[in-house]
């Protein structure tokens, strides 16, 4: 379980959606890799001897830890241990000249159809590599993968955010080329991974206008992370109740820095200034490392 937000996942899973490579990631910082293949989106099933699963978790049951300071206590050494590893990644990631976006949103905000759209553009300007979060399934995965770019799938279970560990692992498979721009699509969730850093450049979040205009104020520690905020589902806007100006307002009392976007996959309106900020994210990239 994760001592900061409760979810129960044991261990994530990454897996390289082209060789059906299986990297596990345990809580103790373990990790397994074995081979198989299955089919695309469906579950899998799979064994290991029995002392290479051989392993302690530890009890994270709410009635050990308490309430108060013993459980804040562990909130903050989850939190310190990621931001280390955190830390680690991005200095590899650095140090190959790799730009780094982690890609933010609730559920359904349309983080995937907005990676469709854009990535034939930005891999013909350059090398771009994908890191796939999400819960269960390879399904984005898969159709990141049809449009050409190396993709690396994360599956974290119960587990309600990616952490830097599974963002490591699932490097070591990727191994991104120097000047790519890196994507990693987090789980879709607009609490804990504002909480968690990846080794992240940049912090992107999306917010749909068909899930409310209040979205900045009911969850201020997402907003006040970003980097930039991309307004997605632009061509919806005259079918829903959603004030631009007032969501654009809470965002800029959170976080004056934040940029703004507005874009809709469907239309492509907005694209054009997305692919743009992307692309400068691997210029910057490019000039730390000189």
């Amino acid at each position: 379980m994760c001592e900061t937000c409760g979810c129960e996942g044991e261990h994530a899973v990454v897996h390289r959606v082209a060789d059906g490579e299986h990297v596990h990631v345990y809580p103790d910082g373990r990790v397994v890799s074995h081979r198989h293949d299955h089919v695309p989106g469906a579950g899998h099933a799979h064994t290991h001897g029995h002392d290479e699963h051989a392993h302690a978790h530890p009890a994270h049951g709410h009635a050990e830890h308490g309430v108060g300071g013993v459980r804040e206590s562990v909130q903050v050494q989850v939190l310190a241990r990621n931001s280390a590893l955190a830390e680690r990644n991005r200095s590899s990631l650095r140090a190959q000249r790799v730009a780094a976006v982690n890609l933010m949103s609730s559920p359904g905000a349309g983080k995937t159809t907005l990676l469709a759209r854009t990535l034939p553009d930005l891999k013909r300007l350059g090398p771009v590599a994908v890191i796939e979060g999400d819960q269960a399934t390879a399904l984005d995965a898969h159709r990141v993968a049809q449009t050409g770019v190396p993709v690396v799938q994360i599956n974290t279970g119960k587990g309600c955010h990616l952490e830097a560990d599974m963002v490591f692992a699932a490097l070591q498979q990727l191994a991104p080329a120097p000047s790519t721009l890196l994507i990693i699509e987090n789980v879709g969730n607009l609490v804990c991974p504002a909480l968690f850093d990846l080794g992240e450049g940049k912090k992107v979040v999306l917010l749909s206008v068909t899930e409310g205009d209040d979205k900045p104020e009911k969850y201020p520690n997402m907003f006040a992370a970003a980097d930039l905020v991309v307004l997605t589902k632009l061509d919806l806007l005259p079918h829903v109740d959603f004030d631009v100006a007032r969501a654009r307002r809470a965002v800029a009392q959170l976080n004056p820095k934040a940029e703004w976007l507005e874009v809709s996959a469907k239309s492509g309106a907005g694209v054009p200034a997305l692919l743009a900020w992307l692309e400068s994210q691997r210029a910057s990239a490019l000039s730390a490392a000189l």
